[in-house]
C-alpha cells in the first residue's frame, strides 16, 4: 500500500526522535529550545491522572488508555499518553496531574469508591481532566449528569479549560515565563455532550409523541368521560419508572384502557403499539433534524472560545511556545461508528466546524503552533497500515461487560480487561480514546510540527 505523506512524516519523526531529537542537523541533535517545563490544558486526551484515586486507582486505572506499563508483553504498551511521550522526548519531567480527586459514589468496596477529596498539587502542571469542556463546567462523568440513585457514579470534576488556565495563572503569579511548552487540546467533550443533549431531546420528543398516539387511539374506546386521563396517567407512570421502555409504556396504557372498559384494547395491542412506535420514531427523527444545526453552531462557538482563551489568557500572559491541537476526527471513533450514518455525518460536521473556528480565531501567530490532528487521524482510519496500525474500528479494552469494566471506559482499562489477542497496535482503547501506540503517533506528529516551526 502506498504510504501517505502523513504516514511518511510520522515515520520520519520516529527515526529522528530515536536519534535523540527532532533536529536533522548532522552531528548536532541538541534541541534548539530548552523548555523549562510542560504545561498542559485540556481533556482526557491529555489527562495524566486527575482521577487516579480511590476506586479508579484500586483497579489500576487513571488514564484514558490501556493503563500500566505492560512493555514486558509488548514494547508499545507503555501506559503513556502523548503529553508523557512529549515530555520524555524533550527531556522534561514526567507530567503529573495538577488536581486530583473525585466527587462520586462512596463505597465500602475499594474498587467502587469514587468519593475522594479534591487536592491541588503545587508542583504539577498538567491541568487536563477527563470530561473537561472548553468553558462549560459540566462534562461527561460529572456527578451533575448522573441519574438519581445510580449505583456507580464516577463524579469527575471536569474542570473546564477556562478554569484550568486561571488555576495555573494563580499558581504562577498571573503569567507564563515564556520558557514553558504549553499544550492545549480540547473540544471532544463538547461534541459528546452536545450529541447527548440532542439525543435526549429526541428521546423526549419521541416519548411525548408515543403517549399522544396512545391517548388518541385508546381514549375514544373508554366509556368513562376521563378516558384520555386514564391512558395518559398510566403511560406517564410507566415512563417515569426506572428501566422504562416504549414496550412497557405501551403495555401500561393498553392495560389501563382495558381495565377502564375499552372493548378491543388488548385484541388490537399489536396495531396500537406499532402505530405509537412509528409516531415516536418520526418525532425523534424530526427533532434531531430540526436541532442538528444548533449543536453544530454550539461547536463553532466552543472552537472560537478556545481560540480566545489561547490568545488572551495564554499568549497575552507571556507564553511563547503554545501547541494547540485541533479536534481529532471523532466521527471515525468506534462509539460513533456504532451510530447511524446521519449521526456520523453530523459528528464530522461538528468537528470540522469547531476546528474551522479555532483555526480562524488563532490566526497567524509565531507563538502558536496549530497542529492538525483531524486530518491525520482521519487518514489513519482509512489508511492504517503505513502507520503500523492493525485495527482502527474496534476497542482494545472490554467496555460492554461491567463485571470486567465497571465504568465501561478506558479509564480503568488494564491488562486484566483487554480483549483477547494482540492489541498493541490498535488505534482505540475504548470507544473514543487512543491506545498508547496511537498516543505515540500523535506525539511524533506534534514533534515533527514543532521541528518544522523551528522550536526544536
Amino acid at each position: 500500500m502506498r504510504k501517505t505523506s502523513f504516514a511518511l512524516a510520522l515515520l520520519t519523526a520516529a527515526v529522528l526522535t530515536a536519534c535523540g531529537g527532532t533536529d536533522p542537523r548532522p552531528g548536532d541533535q541538541t534541541p534548539k529550545t530548552k523548555f523549562s517545563q510542560q504545561v498542559a490544558f485540556g481533556d482526557s486526551l491529555s489527562d495524566v491522572g486527575s482521577y487516579a484515586v480511590g476506586g479508579v486507582a484500586a483497579q489500576g486505572g487513571g488514564q484514558y488508555t490501556i493503563n500500566g506499563d505492560i512493555t514486558s508483553v509488548n514494547p508499545e504498551l507503555t501506559g503513556k499518553n502523548f503529553t508523557a511521550v512529549l515530555a520524555a522526548q524533550l527531556g522534561l519531567p514526567a507530567p503529573c496531574a495538577a488536581q486530583t480527586g473525585l466527587q462520586g459514589t462512596s463505597s465500602t468496596n475499594p474498587a467502587l469508591n469514587f468519593s475522594v477529596p479534591v487536592v491541588m498539587n503545587a508542583n504539577c502542571f498538567n491541568y487536563a481532566q477527563g470530561g473537561a469542556r472548553v468553558t462549560n463546567p459540566i462534562g461527561p462523568g460529572n456527578r451533575a449528569l448522573s441519574a438519581a440513585n445510580a449505583p456507580v457514579v464516577l463524579g469527575a470534576t471536569t474542570v473546564p479549560v477556562v478554569t484550568q488556565i486561571a488555576n495555573h495563572l494563580a499558581k504562577a503569579g498571573g503569567k507564563f515565563s515564556g520558557t514553558e511548552l504549553v499544550v492545549v487540546t480540547a473540544g471532544g467533550n463538547d461534541v459528546l455532550e452536545q450529541l447527548g443533549e440532542l439525543s435526549a431531546g429526541a428521546t423526549a420528543a419521541g416519548g411525548v409523541a408515543l403517549i399522544t398516539s396512545l391517548v388518541t387511539q385508546l381514549a375514544p374506546g373508554i366509556p368513562a368521560a376521563n378516558g384520555a386521563d386514564i391512558v395518559k396517567n398510566a403511560a406517564g407512570q410507566a415512563a417515569a419508572a426506572a428501566g422504562s421502555t416504549p414496550q412497557t409504556i405501551i403495555a401500561a396504557a393498553i392495560g389501563a384502557a382495558a381495565r377502564a372498559g375499552h372493548p378491543t384494547a388488548v385484541a388490537n395491542q399489536a396495531t396500537i403499539g406499532a402505530t405509537a412506535g412509528t409516531a415516536a420514531t418520526s418525532a425523534g427523527l424530526q427533532y434531531s433534524a430540526d436541532h442538528s444545526k444548533d449543536v453544530v453552531t454550539a461547536l463553532g462557538t466552543a472552537g472560537a472560545e478556545l481560540a480566545v482563551l489561547v490568545k488572551t489568557q495564554i499568549v497575552a500572559k507571556g507564553a511563547t511556545y503554545v501547541v494547540v491541537n485541533n479536534l481529532p476526527d471523532v466521527s471515525i471513533a468506534p462509539s460513533v461508528l456504532a451510530q447511524s450514518a446521519d449521526t456520523q455525518k453530523l459528528v464530522a460536521t461538528m468537528v470540522s466546524t469547531f476546528n474551522a473556528q479555532l483555526k480562524a480565531g488563532l490566526g497567524d501567530d509565531a507563538k502558536i503552533l496549530y497542529v492538525d490532528l483531524a486530518t491525520v487521524s482521519h487518514d489513519q482510519a482509512v489508511n492504517p497500515a503505513p502507520y503500523g496500525l492493525t485495527n482502527t474500528k474496534d476497542t482494545a479494552c472490554v467496555v460492554s461487560d461491567v463485571t470486567k469494566n465497571p465504568l465501561s471506559s478506558s479509564l480503568v482499562c488494564t491488562k486484566n480487561n483487554l480483549i483477547s489477542g494482540d492489541v498493541s497496535h490498535y488505534m482505540f482503547a475504548d470507544g473514543v480514546h487512543p491506545t498508547p501506540f496511537e498516543y505515540a503517533l500523535i506525539a511524533r506528529y506534534i514533534l515533527l510540527q514543532m521541528s518544522g516551526k523551528g522550536w526544536i
